[in-house]
């Protein structure tokens, strides 16, 4: 599931803070999109690493079979 829909949400918020006179909620949702930003990208890189044939499942230490669903 793509995440970085939230992007357009904050982005959107941003907006209407801009528009409303709302400076300082505009500066954390700034700080906020940035957040949101870093978090996507460390979550798109562990979920490629995840994909490696045969990588050990870390919550039961057993391997994986990726694409059958199935713990080996």
């Amino acid at each position: 599931m793509r995440s970085d829909w939230i992007l357009d949400v904050l982005a959107d918020l941003r907006s209407f803070a801009d528009a409303n006179a709302l400076p300082l909620l505009a500066e954390q949702l700034d700080d906020t999109a940035l957040i949101a930003m870093a978090e996507i990208a460390s979550k798109d890189e562990r979920s490629a690493k995840q994909i490696d044939v045969g990588e050990t499942d870390q919550t039961r230490g057993h391997p994986v079979l990726v694409g059958t669903g199935r713990h080996a």
